[in-house]
């Protein structure tokens, strides 16, 4: 497989997240399909904006209605200049915008029949019921996939027909289950014991075989399995196959299914309601009934009901009764309340609701000359100015980012002279970032992230009030996004893609006490949440998924004794950084201080020793020399030290008790031999090549059938330093102590060839780049390492994800966590809110699947007299003089009956009981500020409002926690 030569007809570099989403078929698909798209309010910019960031092959936009003031409520690809000019022709501008590869026309005309046999797919978005049943049946009956959608206010409704036996050909959007084989028994049945013990496979799944040494007999079969209790695999009849050597992959055949889907005239007769209680079946079919009564409202009267109208909104609950019971539902009383409130905020139109639905089809509503009309005819006037006046922080202007900072545009928060919105995010717009992220465009590609996300945001509202920050949210800037930023802020949502960054901005919100929206999607899998000090808990990160950010594989293993794919990259990568990057900076380092390495210690020179002495002893002057060096390098990486190795550790080695050293997950591993006939031969030298050559300011060369010429005229490479190996982590600790000097003077004597001449340039890892290649020598490299010790290696894809950290995306999902992040902005604004009232939200959209639960209350923690929860503090007002220690814990033992045994500021012990009485004296006459300079040697930050002190008393459990005590300045 040419490892470099990326599709013609698919742009890998601008879909990549999507592409390990959806895949390469169905992204094909995609950019085949015919899609119209009628009605062009809010749902329907929701619409066109996911297709066309997700590259179909042509949208047609219908809505000959002009634009009026409500659309600018959730539409925003439409403004002021607008306002009379036809929805269709006014957006179609900004929508193509969004992806120069994807056609985007508008039909000026009525739907008609011949209109509807040209597509694919047909979105309605705005329409009437009459032309609903119209257009579905028509639909249905000639295989064409119909979606209709629809919102009223706070409620909506969403309908597919995709016709009789549609076949789904992957039902849950996830990645096939695989693992590695640790042996295969030959009997009837034939048993398959894995190495891994968390990848847990179903009866009846089909699986593949691939790589197995040995049993070759299996390799490319497709069966069916049994699932045995202690998670072995039994496969088919394998008595007369060869015996199992070593190696191999089992992987999971992904099962299609096929699917009925009935027209829109039956399924509105006959409803299948699926909900978890028999309340949410019958809450569910009245709504149904509601949207019935809603389209019969319309007919009679040829218009919506008016905003919060008790007449309009009674004549809607008397049109549902007259409906009488749906089938297939129980006869119960109509919730004619659920029905009122439907019809009292039906005319409303909310960008979230839109986000979440992904349409809007709100019928007519009043004209007020206000673009927040929709909201308002939900809300009412009061809360859309106490929306304007919100001061929020927005962290992250990634996919979600985006969507978030488009939704608090449309919704005005911020857009008075008293309110604002802060971006914050140190990034920088790459290509792959403008298929999902919708503010950004091919000209932003380069320019940080907040800067062009809230300049694009201010264009959809010229009132927004909105400052990007290009500074990272951590520890190191504490001193911008400190007590002084804090105070100025209600409230926090925040778009991060790792649980670390997450639990940091939580840290924060929970220390100022702010509320927190919180989101995030893998895949098509997302969630959303609420945080509000005193009502809900605080965050946590999943213990698994925290742990799992912040693991690493022993260094020994990865070197030495790698057993899975994962193992094979992370070498890749870090042979990456060894020779193109810590080799190049080591070089300038001694260039520039030429004594500086005398005082590194002893495990970094060993990691630079080997690419130093090994790798650069002779600076390259010819492309010639950089393929003689990549060629030497492959021998020394893929021959000579599995050589090594196995000299160390003999494939019959046996350990004192009797079991064989290569044993477990130890894999014996195989020396290759070059043949530059094999592809990942050649393109570990092409690669590595080109990388030594950019590092030593050396033109390259891409030009294949030269450097197969060049590579039969080189001699074989000669024998290359090898670094000592060690059998674990801590023979490799204790091997790093004893660097010598010798070596030491051995290092320094390789590094004076570098001081004359023009200095190296060191490479940083860049993933979306597919011309540097940077991911082609690490893709080569991780398989080459996979066969030398048979392990089933990555394809490209797989290993571009795994090396780069990349959280596979996709528009709709995020559009549906930032709909539902701002359904519950509504909330926390509008408070004093009851726990009852917020949902957390977990969603899958591969399966149609959304859960929605009340957050879990703060626990209430208790000692003695005094109760609080996680969010409560123990304020100590700022005096005049300022408090001394001892009358600090003095207005403790006053104030709150306790009586401090211990008093840290962060890991520092500032007073204890158990400390002698003479060193106890020294502290209790200080200042607190002189005691925290003293102790710490750090005095408070200019606009520092609080020290935040942790405290233990006498008498307290082993698991209590006291709130933290905040000592005023």
């Amino acid at each position: 497989m040419d490892i470099l030569e990326t599709s013609k007809l698919l742009d890998e570099e601008l879909y990549s997240r999507q592409l390990y989403v959806l895949g390469s078929e169905a992204m094909q698909r995609i950019q085949g399909a015919k899609v119209l798209l009628s009605g062009l309010r809010g749902l329907g910019a929701e619409v066109a904006k996911n297709l066309v960031l997700m590259g179909v092959g042509s949208l047609t936009l219908h809505d000959p209605h002009p634009t009026c003031w409500s659309d600018l409520t959730a539409q925003f690809f439409l403004s002021e200049e607008d306002l009379g000019k036809s929805r269709a022709e006014a957006s179609q501008k900004p929508v193509s915008q969004l992806n120069g590869a994807v056609q985007v026309c508008v039909h000026t005309g009525a739907i008609t029949e011949d209109l509807l046999l040209d597509f694919q797919v047909v979105v309605l978005t705005t329409s009437e019921l009459e032309e609903q049943l119209r257009v579905g049946n028509f639909c249905h009956q000639h295989r064409i996939c119909f979606v209709m959608a629809d919102t009223r206010g706070l409620v909506g409704q969403l309908f597919c027909d995709f016709g009789e036996n549609f076949t789904v050909w992957d039902p849950t959007e996830a990645e096939p289950l695989m693992a590695t084989i640790r042996h295969i028994s030959q009997g009837s049945p034939g048993v398959v014991t894995l190495r891994e013990a968390d990848v847990h496979f179903q009866d009846e799944d089909l699986v593949t075989f691939s790589g197995i040494e040995g049993m070759v007999e299996l390799n490319g079969c497709t069966q069916p399995i049994r699932v045995q209790e202690d998670g072995t695999l039994e496969v088919g009849d394998t008595t007369t196959f060869s015996r199992y050597l070593r190696g191999g992959a089992v992987t999971e055949v992904k099962k299609h299914k096929t699917v009925s889907h009935e027209s829109l005239a039956a399924a509105l007769l006959q409803p299948r309601v699926v909900a978890q209680s028999p309340r949410e079946v019958r809450r569910a079919c009245c709504l149904h009934q509601a949207f019935r009564a809603l389209h019969e409202f319309q007919a009679c009267t040829g218009r919506p009901p008016k905003p919060w109208h008790p007449g309009d909104a009674e004549a809607v609950v008397r049109l549902a009764q007259a409906l009488g019971p749906l089938q297939r539902t129980q006869e119960e009383l109509l919730d004619e309340a659920l029905v009122r409130a439907v019809a009292m905020c039906s005319t409303g139109d909310l960008s979230p609701m839109a986000a979440m639905l992904g349409a809007v089809a709100a019928q007519e509503v009043l004209k007020r000359s206000c673009r927040y009309d929709g909201q308002i005819a939900v809300f009412g006037a009061g809360f859309q100015e106490k929306l304007s006046c919100q001061r929020y922080l927005l962290v992250g202007a990634g996919a979600i980012g985006c969507e978030l900072l488009k939704g608090f545009a449309l919704m005005g928060l911020g857009a008075s002279d008293s309110g604002s919105i802060t971006v914050a995010d140190m990034d920088h717009i790459e290509r792959s970032n403008l298929s999902r992220q919708f503010l950004f465009r091919p000209q932003d590609i380069g320019s940080p992230k907040a800067k062009v996300a809230a300049e694009a945001a201010s264009r959809l509202n010229r009132g927004l009030q909105v400052t990007p920050l290009t500074h990272p949210l951590d520890r190191t800037t504490e001193h911008i996004f400190g007590d002084s930023f804090f105070s100025r802020v209600d409230g926090v949502a925040a778009a991060l893609d790792s649980f670390q960054a997450r639990s940091y901005v939580a840290a924060r919100c929970a220390h100022y006490l702010k509320p927190l929206l919180e989101a995030g999607t893998q895949g098509t899998w997302g969630s959303a949440a609420v945080f509000v000090p005193h009502v809900t808990e605080p965050y946590r990160a999943p213990v698994s998924a925290a742990a799992s950010e912040d693991a690493s594989n022993p260094v020994c293993t990865v070197r030495f004794f790698p057993s899975t794919v994962e193992h094979t990259l992370e070498w890749a990568r870090n042979e990456f950084e060894g020779l193109f990057r810590l080799s190049a900076e080591a070089i300038k380092c001694h260039q520039q201080a030429p004594t500086s390495l005398a005082d590194v210690d002893g495990p970094q020179v060993l990691t630079l020793l080997q690419p130093v002495l090994g790798v650069l002893r002779v600076r390259p002057q010819t492309w010639q020399d950089c393929v003689a060096w990549a060629r030497g390098h492959w021998q020394l990486c893929f021959h000579d030290s599995i050589t090594q190795l196995l000299k160390c550790f003999p494939p019959d080695k046996v350990l004192e008790d009797g079991t064989p050293f290569w044993s477990g997950s130890k894999q014996c591993p195989q020396p290759l031999e070059f043949d530059a006939n094999q592809d990942m031969h050649f393109f570990y030298v092409l690669a590595a090549a080109n990388l030594y050559a950019q590092m030593h300011g050396l033109p390259g060369s891409k030009d294949q059938t030269a450097l197969r010429r060049l590579l039969k005229l080189l001699p074989p490479p000669s024998p290359q330093h090898l670094a000592p190996i060690f059998a674990s982590d801590l023979e490799l600790a204790q091997a790093s102590t004893t660097f010598g000097p010798e070596q030491l003077k051995e290092l320094h004597k390789a590094l004076e060839v570098w001081n004359e001449g023009p200095p190296l340039q060191p490479l940083l890892f860049e993933k979306d780049d597919d011309s540097n290649f940077h991911v082609d020598f690490v893709v080569a490299a991780a398989s080459l390492r996979a066969q030398n010790y048979g392990i089933p290696p990555a394809n490209r894809a797989q290993s571009k994800r795994i090396v780069g950290q990349i959280i596979p995306a996709i528009a709709t999902a995020t559009a549906a966590v930032a709909g539902l992040v701002g359904l519950e902005l509504y909330k926390v604004v509008g408070g004093p809110t009851p726990l009852g009232a917020f949902r957390h939200s977990y969603l899958h959209l591969a399966e149609n699947y959304l859960s929605r639960w009340v957050p879990y209350a703060p626990a209430i923690q208790t000692f003695r007299h005094l109760t609080w929860t996680c969010w409560d503090r123990l304020k100590v007002p700022a005096g005049q003089p300022e408090r001394t220690l001892e009358s600090l814990l003095a207005h403790l033992q006053e104030q709150h009956g306790l009586q401090v045994r211990m008093l840290l500021y962060g890991p520092a012990v500032l007073y204890s009981t158990r400390w002698p009485h003479d060193r106890q004296a020294q502290h209790l006459p200080l200042k607190v500020t002189e005691l925290v300079q003293r102790v710490t040697g750090q005095v408070p930050e200019p606009g520092q409002q609080v020290l935040v002190l942790e405290l233990s008393c006498e008498g307290e459990e082993e698991d209590t926690a006291f709130p933290p005590l905040h000592y005023e300045l």
